[in-house]
C-alpha cells in the first residue's frame, strides 16, 4: 500500500445510499477536491443512484455495484472493485457499505486503511458489535460535528483520539450574497414578498410539518414559504398546506441542481429539525449566502449557529416560537442584516471546502501510513 507523503493516494469512497442529500454532496465535493490535489479518487455506489449520475457529470470515476444489501453478491462485488483498484484507503459512508467493508477486511492484517464517516447525528446503540464496527475495524472515524463525535465516544467508550470532527465544507465563492431581485426573477419568486425558505430532503426529521402553520400567524399573512427539495414527505406536506388554507403561499420547488438563486431569494432560512442533525450543509450554505437562520438547537447545529449572533434558535416542534421569530425578523431588517453579516463571516472562516479537504487529506494520509 502507498504510504509516501509525497505521492498521491488511491482513495475509494463507498456509498450504499440510493438517496440524495448533504451526505452525497459532501462525498462528491471531497472527491473532486482531493482529485484536484492529484489523488486518484473513485466512488463505489449503487447503479442508478443519484450520486452516480452526479459523479459522471463532475468527471469523477465510479464503480456501479449492488452494495445496498448485505449479501454475498454485494460482498463479492465490493471485493472485485478493491482487487481491481487497490486503494490505499477505503472511506465508508453508510451502514451497509460499512458492514460489507468490515466483513471483507475486519479480520485481516494486510488490508487497505479504512476510514468510517458518520454523517448522521442520531444516537447509536452501545454494545460489542458497534465497538467493533467503530472502534476496531476503521483506523479512524470522522463525524460531521463535535456533538456526534462526543456521542460515539461516550456511548462506546472509545479513545477520543480515534475520532475527528470534520464539518462539511461549502464553496464561499459560489454561496455568497447576490442581487435579490435578480435571484427572485430566476426562481419565479418576484412577487412573493417576505420569503421564508428551506432547502432539505423532505423527511419527517426535518420538522417541516411544524413550519407550515407559521404562515397563519398575523404578522406573516403576506409571507411565502419556499420549500426546495424532494423526498418521502412531499405529498403529506402538500396535503397539510391545503388543509391549512395556505397552499397558495407555499412553493414546492422540488430538487434543484443549483440552489444558490433560491438562497439568494430568501429573507430568512429555516431548519426546524426534530431529529438529531450532523452539521447541515444547507445551514452553512445559507450563512455563506448572507441569509439569517432560524433553527432548532439539535445535534451539531449549535456548532454553526450562535443564538442571537449568527441566527435564532427556537424550541423543537414549537410553531408559535418559530412564528414569533419570523415576525421579529420580518419587522426588523437591521436585525436580519446583522445576523446575516455575522453568519457570512463565520462561514468564510470555518465552513469552507478548503478547510474540509485539508483535514480529510491529513487523516487519509495518516491512515494510509498505517498500512504500508
Amino acid at each position: 500500500m502507498n504510504a509516501d507523503n509525497r505521492r498521491p493516494l488511491r482513495i475509494l469512497h463507498t456509498e450504499a445510499s440510493t438517496g440524495w442529500g448533504g451526505q452525497e454532496i459532501r462525498i462528491l465535493d471531497e472527491s473532486a477536491g482531493l482529485r484536484a490535489r492529484g489523488h486518484d479518487v473513485r466512488i463505489a455506489a449503487v447503479g442508478g443512484a443519484p450520486i452516480i449520475e452526479a459523479a459522471d457529470k463532475r468527471g469523477i470515476p465510479f464503480f456501479e455495484i449492488p452494495i445496498d444489501h448485505r449479501n454475498l453478491s454485494a460482498l463479492l462485488a465490493l471485493k472485485r472493485v478493491v482487487t481491481q483498484f487497490k486503494p490505499d484507503v477505503i472511506v465508508t459512508h453508510s451502514s451497509t457499505d460499512s458492514w460489507l467493508t468490515a466483513l471483507l477486511f475486519g479480520f485481516r492484517r494486510r488490508r487497505p486503511g479504512i476510514v468510517r464517516v458518520r454523517h448522521l447525528g442520531a444516537q447509536i446503540a452501545s454494545g460489542t458489535l458497534n465497538r467493533w464496527l467503530y472502534g476496531r475495524v476503521p483506523d479512524h472515524v470522522v463525524t460531521t460535528g463535535e456533538a456526534t463525535r462526543s456521542m460515539i465516544v461516550n456511548t462506546l467508550g472509545l479513545d477520543p483520539s480515534h475520532l475527528t470532527s470534520v464539518p462539511t465544507g461549502i464553496d464561499p465563492a459560489r454561496f455568497r450574497p447576490g442581487d435579490r431581485a435578480d435571484a427572485r426573477t430566476k426562481t419565479g419568486l418576484a412577487d412573493a414578498g417576505f420569503i421564508i425558505g428551506i432547502v432539505a430532503t423532505l423527511r419527517s426529521g426535518k420538522g417541516i410539518r411544524f413550519l407550515l402553520p407559521v404562515l397563519q400567524a398575523p404578522g406573516l399573512h403576506d409571507a411565502t414559504l419556499a420549500v426546495v427539495g424532494d423526498g418521502p414527505q412531499e405529498q403529506a406536506l402538500r396535503a397539510q398546506a391545503a388543509e391549512l388554507g395556505i397552499a397558495d403561499r407555499v412553493v414546492f420547488a422540488g430538487r434543484q441542481q443549483d440552489v444558490v438563486p433560491w438562497l439568494q431569494s430568501f429573507d430568512v432560512f429555516a431548519l426546524p429539525s426534530i431529529a438529531i442533525e450532523g452539521a447541515p450543509q444547507a445551514v452553512m450554505q445559507a450563512m455563506a449566502a448572507g441569509v439569517p437562520v432560524v433553527a432548532t438547537p439539535v445535534g451539531a447545529i449549535p456548532e454553526l449557529v450562535e443564538d442571537g449572533k449568527t441566527g435564532v434558535f427556537v424550541p423543537v416542534g414549537d410553531t408559535e416560537a418559530m412564528a414569533h421569530a419570523f415576525e421579529r425578523l420580518k419587522a426588523d431588517p437591521a436585525m436580519r442584516q446583522g445576523l446575516a453579516d455575522a453568519a457570512r463571516r463565520f462561514a468564510e472562516a470555518n465552513c469552507t471546502i478548503a478547510v474540509m479537504i485539508d483535514l480529510m487529506e491529513d487523516i487519509l494520509r495518516k491512515t494510509a501510513q498505517r498500512h504500508p
